[in-house]
């Protein structure tokens, strides 16, 4: 398992994380502060039925600041845009009391269809305003849930329209697109080391029902959903492997 960190302390560019406040994101933000002068956040209120993800992504941003002075420094703003359109287009498993399955197209009831894409089209304009061009985002390939808009060739088409459309080149970064979840934490690891995992562990949300009640070795969640199945596999694949 390949998870060595590159980082660039000089790099005086701005970066703005998309940031649920999930396991990714968190990992995300930890490897754009040890690669960016300066980072920003932004956060999406959609109407998602584990609204309590809006709650963790401040203790998160505020466990970071406490526990990383270096990186509080580099911490700036923190925005949330209201995206609640995307629940009144249809019901999905992610916004609404839906059954989490396969459904007639193939893919999972938890894809919302076009969600990434609003998400970096909303990151864009907000960049654009804020004199940003890196926005970095903790879409995967590897262990993911068949959503057709985590694909690399989805954000390089994104990349493309948002370059077009604002007359501004930006680039978008993924530096989990091609690791799996047990890659993932160990990227938390090797950042952070065990301040920055336990942090994960204990404040960020991932569970697509929205379960805080039930605590884990890997965090809290029904341990049921796909978006716990992933991560506490992935847990486990770390653990044996550390």
């Amino acid at each position: 398992m390949n998870t060595k960190v590159t980082t660039d302390r000089h790099s005086a560019e701005t970066a703005l994380v998309l940031f649920s406040g999930g396991q990714d994101s968190a990992t995300c933000l930890a490897w754009a502060l040890e690669t960016h002068a300066k980072v920003e956040t932004i956060g999406f209120d959609y109407g998602q039925r584990h609204r309590v993800e809006l709650k963790s992504r401040l203790n998160v941003l505020e466990q970071i600041r406490t526990s990383f002075p270096d990186w509080s420094r580099r911490l700036g703003e923190d925005h949330v845009v209201d995206l609640g359109y995307l629940s009144a287009l249809g019901e999905t498993a992610m916004t609404h009391d839906v059954a989490i399955e396969i459904n007639e197209s193939g893919l999972p009831t938890t894809f919302v269809p076009g969600r990434n894409l609003a998400f970096l089209n909303a990151a864009g304009a907000l960049a654009y305003r804020r004199g940003i061009n890196v926005l970095i985002g903790g879409m995967c390939e590897t262990d993911y849930s068949g959503y057709p808009d985590c694909r690399r060739d989805t954000i390089d088409a994104q990349e493309a329209a948002l370059a077009l459309g604002m007359d501004r080149t930006f680039r978008i970064e993924t530096p989990l697109m091609h690791i799996d979840k047990a890659a993932i934490w160990a990227m938390a690891h090797d950042i952070g080391g065990q301040t920055l995992t336990d942090l994960i562990i204990e404040y960020s949300h991932t569970c697509y029902i929205g379960d805080r009640k039930k605590r884990h070795d890997w965090g809290y969640g029904c341990n049921h959903c796909p978006a716990c199945d992933l991560r506490s596999a992935g847990y486990a694949r770390f653990k044996e492997a550390a």
